[in-house]
């Protein structure tokens, strides 16, 4: 929890509050570093009991975990979450219509675009040698990530049976991107949110502390808004159904 109480300390320096994707297990396992969250108003999300992914579960397995998880924030918020990002952000044929199902407002697990949010679909058919047949649309909203705005493929160094991700990238270079990332989106994009992913285990280390408060003090200085996931998702609704008006009033 060293790494959550330095990003906390430098968040509630600048007064942001931040969305904060959080395992069952690890809210049961450290209580007090999580209940920090929920004082300082930060948003408390959705991401499993055992961090497992669902793909990797069986269908029943999967709702169990689910609902443990609710379950577990509950307890530690008092209100059920809004937003769910998947375990590595891998789902499963049953995790939409597990969200449905439990209320949740939003994902945040798929890579649907790189700065705008969209409605997500349900039942999409995909073969490997016949087109893809889409689904249809959901009131989920889904706020796209990108492994690219993540910093775990950039910073943590891990040696498996399959191979070596070599991290440990320079903190500079990778600042570089992010910041220009959001300066396409300012030069192309009329409203967007661009979703910024950090491990508290990989970001709150010393020179990715510098890092991090580099590009959020760069980013204000550029004139960006700081919301969490959920405040986007609620503005996101409000366009669509302000531009659904619009359309219904031209045609009158």
């Amino acid at each position: 929890m060293i790494g959550a109480g330095r990003i906390l300390d430098m968040l509630g320096s600048r007064g942001l509050r931040a969305s904060w994707y959080v395992p069952g297990v690890v809210i049961e396992t450290y209580p007090a570093a999580c209940e920090r969250l929920v004082a300082g108003g930060h948003e408390v999300g959705h991401h499993g009991w055992s961090h497992v992914p669902p793909a990797s579960m069986a269908a029943d397995k999967e709702a169990e975990e689910f609902g443990l998880a609710i379950e577990s924030i509950r307890r530690l918020t008092g209100k059920t979450p809004v937003g769910y990002r998947s375990p590595a952000w891998d789902l499963s044929p049953q995790s939409i219509d597990l969200m449905l199902s439990h209320g949740i407002r939003y994902d945040s697990s798929m890579m649907g675009h790189d700065c705008e949010p969209y409605f997500v679909r349900r039942g999409d058919r995909v073969a490997a040698d016949k087109p893809m047949v889409f689904g249809q649309p959901t009131d989920l909203v889904e706020i796209p990530v990108s492994w690219s705005l993540d910093d775990h493929p950039h910073f943590e160094f891990s040696k498996t049976k399959s191979g070596i991700s070599p991290g440990l990238a320079n903190a500079n270079a990778v600042l570089e991107n992010w910041v220009a990332d959001f300066e396409f989106m300012q030069r192309h994009v009329r409203w967007g949110a661009l979703v910024y992913t950090f491990h508290p285990y990989v970001i709150g280390r010393g020179h990715r502390m510098i890092m991090l408060t580099n590009l959020i003090d760069e980013l204000t200085r550029r004139g960006a808004a700081f919301l969490t996931l959920d405040e986007v998702q609620q503005e996101f609704r409000q366009r669509q159904a302000s531009t659904c008006d619009d359309l219904r009033s031209q045609s009158v």
